[in-house]
């Protein structure tokens, strides 16, 4: 049976009005739905923590060789010089060493800086530096276990904020990564430490960030260390001034127990080359109060500051 007339004309256009309006909706619609994808970082706080979480300790990890350190170090030793503009010349290296290069502006400081970072948990997880673009470098920071000793990325960008000129460096690796390769601070195979040897080659000063449990040293808050080196200046002003707040051990004139970092390679390096190295261990409760690491971090940086 056909229809004919006016009603079949009629019931033929809302057909084909309910095809175009279904094809368009087709059209619009994607291949099929995603999740809200998790916000990007937006600060280098951001970055710096979400990274440091990242890390696990059953990553794929290899060591870089020695031609890739290099290319590394070049590229970071160039980004010293305090000039937004070589950012981009040295970008192209870098990320052919799979790392991301990304410039900003802190929100707290009001400073230009340079973040280069590996992915976490990827083969090549060789770290994450941030270089102060305002001026020429002039005080290194280490950060070498930022899963293992909690909150010392958050230390170290403390005290990179409040001494402008400053580098910061994280390691990229779960200390236990691989049987032990990621434990930066006592490799020498590591983007991290390659570029701690150049900072002791050109005499840059370094401090190194490190967390005890409060067992491993119940008579101390804080332990301050010139680690394979001999105590200088640096090392006494900043243990003077952290005796207001905290409890103090100075290795230099006790037994501090395994926290003095006399094997610590970059330590090493530093006092082979005559440099400053401060190896500064905070202990659980003072790394979980703000306020007390704060002012562990204001002590720390007006030493440095002045110079």
């Amino acid at each position: 049976m056909t229809s004919s007339g006016p009603r079949a004309h009629y019931w033929l256009i809302l057909l084909g009005v309910a095809v175009v309006l279904v094809g368009a909706l087709v059209v619009a619609m994607p291949a099929h739905e995603e999740p809200s994808p998790r916000p990007a970082a937006t600060s280098v706080e951001e970055r710096v923590q979400q990274y440091s979480a990242a890390l696990r300790e059953d990553a794929a990890y290899r060591p870089p060789s020695n031609d890739e350190r290099r290319t590394f170090v070049d590229a970071l030793t160039s980004l010293s010089s305090g000039r937004p503009d070589d950012v981009p010349a040295v970008a192209g290296p870098l990320r052919a060493l799979g790392m991301s290069v990304a410039q900003g502006v802190d929100d707290r400081t009001g400073r230009a800086y340079v973040i280069v970072s590996s992915e976490p948990n990827a083969e090549r997880g060789w770290g994450l530096y941030v270089v102060d673009l305002t001026r020429p470098t002039r005080l290194a920071l280490q950060v070498p276990h930022p899963a293992n000793d909690l909150r010392t990325d958050e230390i170290g960008l403390d005290l990179f904020r409040k001494v402008p000129g400053s580098v910061l460096a994280v390691s990229g690796t779960h200390r236990a990564v691989a049987n032990g390769a990621g434990d930066a601070a006592h490799r020498t195979d590591s983007m991290f430490h390659a570029l701690a040897v150049e900072h002791s080659d050109r005499g840059l000063p370094q401090v190194q960030l490190h967390g005890f449990g409060d067992d491993s040293l119940s008579s101390a808050d804080a332990v301050i260390s010139p680690g394979a080196g001999e105590a200088g200046p640096e090392h006494r002003r900043i243990a003077d001034g952290l005796e207001d707040v905290l409890r103090v051990c100075r290795a230099w004139t006790r037994d501090c127990g395994q926290l003095e970092g006399r094997r610590n390679k970059q330590g090493g390096v530093a006092a082979e080359h005559g440099v400053t190295f401060v190896h500064l261990e905070a202990s659980r409760a003072v790394r979980d109060d703000a306020a007390t690491w704060q002012a562990m971090v204001s002590v720390t940086a007006e030493v440095f500051a002045r110079a």
